[in-house]
C-alpha cells in the first residue's frame, strides 16, 4: 500500500522531471509523458521519427536530469554483438604471462541509446534480447548482471528502409512502447530554432541548463511504486479485453500476444503513479493502448495496400471495448 506522502513526494519528483526535460526539448509533451511512463513502469522504448526530431536529444535530456550512467551505440551493418555486451582482451603486463581480461560493453549502463536500431543485423539486434528481458548479460560465459535501473532507448526512422534489418518480433515485444515523434508545430518549430541556434553554433544541443531532479535511488523508488498501485480485476479484465480484441480485429493479421496484456497494465499504473493516483482506472488503460500495441501487431496485407495507420486500427478496436464502471 502506497502512504499518501510518498505518493504527494512521487507526483512532485515526476513533475519536476517533466518541467526539466521540457527545458530542452520543446514541444514533444506526449513523447515526454510516455518517456515518464517508461522510466516509472522499468520499460524499455522504440522511439520512431525521421531525423532532427529530437530522438538524440530527449535520451540525453532524460540521461542528464536523472543523473544516470548513460551510453549510445550508433548501431551499423557492420556492428558485432561484442561491440555491444564486450569482449575479452588479452593484459600482458610484460611479464609474458599474458591473462585475459574481460571488457564490459556499452550495454553496462543505466540508459543504453540503440541509435538506428534497424541498421544492424539480427545477430547484433538480439545481443539485447538477454539484456531487455533479463537484465543480464552473459559474457564470455558468464553471466553479469546489469545495473539498475536499466532502460534501453532506440531509435529507427519509419522512411528510409535501405540498408536495414526489421526487427524481429520477439525483440519488438520487449519494448514496453513504441513513441511516434511527428514534426513539431510551426510556434514549437520557430522556439526549437531559437533555443538552439541563440548564442551557440548551431550544432550544439540544448543540455547545459538542464539540472539533475532525481537519481538512480529515486528511480528506482519510483519503480518500487508503481508496483504498489492497485489494479481493479474489472481494470485488468477490461485492459485483457482490449488487448484480445486484436487477434481478430479486421486489418489486423497477428494480434498482440498475453505480453501485451501484461505491458499495458504496467503502463497504466506508471500513468496512474504519474498523475498523483494508487489506482488504475479504464482511462489509463485507454491512454497507453496504442503506444503499448502498436508494435505488437501486424497489419493485414489488404490494409497496407489500402494505406490505413496502426494507430486508427487500434483506436477502432479499443473503441469496441466496453469500458467498465467504477
Amino acid at each position: 500500500m502506497i502512504k499518501p506522502e510518498e505518493l504527494q513526494l512521487a507526483r512532485q519528483w515526476l513533475h519536476a522531471l517533466r518541467t526539466e526535460l521540457g527545458k530542452a526539448v520543446v514541444g514533444q509533451s506526449e513523447a515526454i509523458e510516455q518517456m515518464l511512463v517508461a522510466v516509472v513502469a522499468s520499460g524499455h522504448v522504440l522511439v520512431e521519427g525521421v531525423p532532427g526530431l529530437g530522438k538524440t536529444l530527449l535520451a540525453r535530456a532524460l540521461a542528464q536530469t536523472l543523473k544516470l550512467r548513460y551510453a549510445r551505440v550508433q548501431f551499423t551493418p557492420d556492428l558485432m554483438p561484442a561491440d555491444v555486451i564486450g569482449h575479452s582482451v588479452l593484459d600482458d603486463t610484460g611479464t609474458g604471462l599474458g591473462r585475459l581480461r574481460v571488457r564490459q560493453g556499452p550495454v553496462f549502463t543505466n540508459l543504453l541509446l540503440a541509435d538506428e536500431i534497424n541498421r544492424a543485423p539480427a545477430k547484433t539486434q538480439s545481443a539485447l534480447l538477454e539484456a531487455m528481458q533479463e537484465y543480464q548479460a552473459t559474457l564470455e560465459g558468464e553471466t553479469l548482471p546489469l545495473p539498475r535501473p536499466f532502460i534501453v532507448m532506440a531509435t529507427q526512422n519509419p522512411a528510409d528502409t535501405e540498408g536495414t534489418y526489421p526487427l524481429p518480433e520477439a525483440q519488438l515485444d520487449r519494448f514496453l512502447l513504441k513513441i511516434r515523434i511527428g514534426y513539431p508545430t510551426h510556434d514549437e518549430e520557430a522556439a526549437v530554432v531559437r533555443l538552439v541556434t541563440t548564442e551557440r553554433a548551431g550544432h550544439e544541443l540544448p543540455l547545459d541548463a538542464l539540472q539533475p531532479v532525481l537519481d538512480d535511488v529515486h528511480v528506482m523508488a519510483l519503480q518500487r511504486l508503481s508496483g504498489l498501485v492497485k489494479a481493479d480485476d474489472r481494470v485488468i479484465d477490461y485492459a485483457v479485453r482490449v488487448v484480445r480484441a486484436t487477434r481478430q480485429w479486421p486489418g489486423i493479421e497477428v494480434g498482440a500476444g498475453p505480453r501485451g496484456s501484461l505491458a499495458l497494465v504496467r503502463a497504466a499504473r506508471a500513468m496512474a503513479l504519474i498523475n498523483g493516483r494508487d489506482f488504475i482506472t479504464p482511462d489509463d488503460v485507454a491512454a497507453q493502448a496504442r503506444a503499448v500495441l502498436r508494435h505488437r501487431v501486424t497489419m493485414s496485407p489488404d490494409a497496407q495496400i489500402e494505406g490505413r495507420d496502426i494507430d486508427d486500427l487500434l483506436q477502432a478496436a479499443l473503441e469496441s471495448v466496453e469500458a467498465p464502471r467504477l
